[in-house]
């Protein structure tokens, strides 16, 4: 017996192209685009506070995090044995290109990628236009571990982190950089 449907089956589906979207030219220009932005960053001195009074500083300064400085580890960090999670923020790099391609943040580090995470799909899409042009890709991911446990203070310091890099991969920056490895 068949079911009948109240809709076509086309009609709510997302259309999916299996050609890539850029070919290799345009993949080393959208790299040069975002490293040459985040290089900036790097190289740029953060402003310095004066103040009359010894104010405490905050250990939560996002001036102070550079993701390119954090020990990395394998994107399979999260296979390994782990008995604990902890609040960190993260931040997924392409070493070999040395762009920083996303900026995430968790209160349980050794379980927020054993499950379901958008950005694997979307590295996973990044490194296969890599390897179709036989470009050479090193994605790592590293924690940056005082993050604030208190899960409001911790997203806000990933949204300063998030407009501050500009990581690509994070949808509030898809407008500036579009989404080129969405669909490949």
């Amino acid at each position: 017996m068949e079911q009948l449907s109240l809709f076509s089956a086309t009609e709510y589906k997302t259309l999916r192209s299996q050609k890539p979207v850029m070919d290799a030219e345009a993949l080393q220009q959208w790299k040069s685009r975002v490293f040459t932005y985040q290089q900036r960053i790097r190289n740029t001195e953060p402003p310095q506070q004066v103040s009359l009074f010894d104010v405490p500083s905050s250990h939560c300064n996002p001036e102070e995090i550079n993701p390119f400085k954090l020990q990395l580890q394998s994107m399979a960090f999260y296979r390994m044995p782990d008995n604990y999670g902890q609040s960190a923020l993260y931040f997924v790099i392409d070493s070999a290109a040395e762009i920083l391609l996303y900026v995430g943040e968790t209160c349980q580090s050794n379980k927020r990628w054993k499950n379901t995470h958008d950005c694997k799909e979307y590295i996973g899409s990044y490194q296969e236009l890599h390897y179709k042009y036989d470009i050479t890709t090193a994605i790592n991911i590293g924690f940056w571990w005082d993050a604030p446990i208190d899960r409001k203070p911790r997203q806000a310091l990933e949204q300063k982190m998030i407009q501050t890099w500009r990581s690509p991969f994070n949808k509030e920056m898809w407008e500036l950089w579009g989404q080129p490895f969405k669909h490949c």
